[in-house]
């Protein structure tokens, strides 16, 4: 449970933090966005290292799935644009392709 939280945290961080870039590169924002973009994607990171998980690559990559489903949320929250039954679909195979990688039983 605690892996959850931290993945829908990061995933939050990760998403402000390129947010954050994209307005100064794409919408002509100010530099001082790169201030809390920054800041935003070293909390990510961090977050990360948070989770419960002998090996970075597996972590990373079941953390992909949450990353996906909160990119679409804030496509739908922030940008005003809802998800069509495709991107659920894709979603849901994410989810569970992540579930396994994070909840199989792997060697150590």
């Amino acid at each position: 449970m605690v892996s959850a939280l931290v993945y829908v945290c990061a995933a939050l961080a990760e998403i402000a933090g390129c947010f954050a870039f994209w307005a100064w590169l794409r919408s002509g924002q100010s530099t001082l966005w790169l201030i809390p973009g920054c800041a935003s994607l070293i909390v990510f990171a961090w977050l990360l290292t948070l989770v419960d998980m002998s090996q970075a690559g597996r972590a990373y990559a079941a953390y992909g799935g949450v990353y996906i489903l909160s990119a679409l949320m804030w496509l739908w929250l922030a940008e005003g644009v809802r998800p069509d039954r495709w991107d659920m679909t894709g979603v849901a195979l994410c989810l569970i392709g992540a579930s396994v990688i994070f909840f199989g039983p792997h060697r150590a």
